[in-house]
């Protein structure tokens, strides 16, 4: 009776498994590299069908519906420098772009999310020409200098601690109560204009940021948010937290909707 109760056992075992739902695609560092990778060489060659996106995938540009045939990725651009962030937790990916290209120079940030394996959905902001302080040779240069490299698994924040932190920042810009975990010392990069030593200077007031979206990767510290600016403008601001603090660059792009609003691209050090 025990032996036929095992061997009964194990072949019901075998039947579920054989009836089961596909298993869904795993999604790691390694698939999100590959797919951040794939994004970069798509808008490089203007090639939109080289994406593993579905078939119904959600694309928006500077937060309009929009399609990948007719946005912004279906024009080739010289890319002259572009980073990467990844998280695992929700199979997301956020990439910064610069082109210098004659004519047709950009800074662009996208965050991309994926569904068993198939891009499922993709937001980009674009800024060019004429939008506040834009200078991509400037942002180029500073950028650069960035070394964002892995945090040691030891000394790494965890996600609630990563988000609170770009939340702070946020937050400050209509509660000047808030307590923004700064870093010291610290330097901005607003479009081509870099500030330093502190960054706790020239925040606004009185602006609502809303209806915000994360990109968080632990490894790095890291932090992307796209966010509506007052409330209207495509914006995007990405943090880097060390022990808690705002350390090694935050970046923001906000597409310009209103004639009083700004571009900003800002790096703390």
């Amino acid at each position: 009776m025990m032996m036929l109760h095992t061997l009964l056992a194990a072949y019901l075992s075998l039947s579920s498994t054989a009836l089961a739902a596909p298993t869904a695609v795993a999604c790691d560092r390694d698939f999100l590299k590959a797919q951040a990778a794939a994004y970069v060489a798509a808008q490089a060659a203007g090639k939109v069908d080289t994406l593993k996106a579905s078939s119904s995938v959600n694309y928006t540009q500077n937060f309009k519906a929009a399609t990948l045939a007719t946005g912004i990725l279906s024009t080739p651009l010289k890319i002259d420098g572009n980073r990467s962030t990844y998280d695992t937790t929700q199979c997301a990916t956020y990439t910064e772009l610069i082109s210098l290209q004659s004519g047709a120079n950009h800074v662009i940030g996208t965050q991309m999310r994926f569904t068993d394996g198939e891009l499922s959905k993709m937001e980009t902001i674009v800024t060019s020409t004429g939008d506040w302080l834009f200078n991509p040779t400037n942002t180029l240069k500073y950028a650069s200098q960035e070394s964002w490299t892995e945090i040691p698994e030891a000394k790494r924040d965890t996600r609630a601690v990563i988000q609170a932190a770009g939340d702070a920042y946020l937050d400050l810009f209509n509660d000047k109560k808030v307590k923004v975990p700064w870093g010291n010392p610290c330097a901005r990069l607003e479009g081509g204009s870099y500030v330093q030593p502190s960054c706790n200077v020239g925040v606004p007031s009185g602006i609502k940021n809303i209806n915000r979206r994360y990109v968080i990767d632990e490894v790095f510290g890291t932090v992307d948010v796209f966010f509506s600016f007052g409330g209207n403008d495509p914006d995007s601001h990405e943090f880097r937290v060390e022990n808690g603090k705002l350390r090694s660059g935050f970046l923001g792009l906000l597409f310009q909707v209103w004639d009083t609003s700004k571009l900003l691209h800002e790096q703390q050090l």
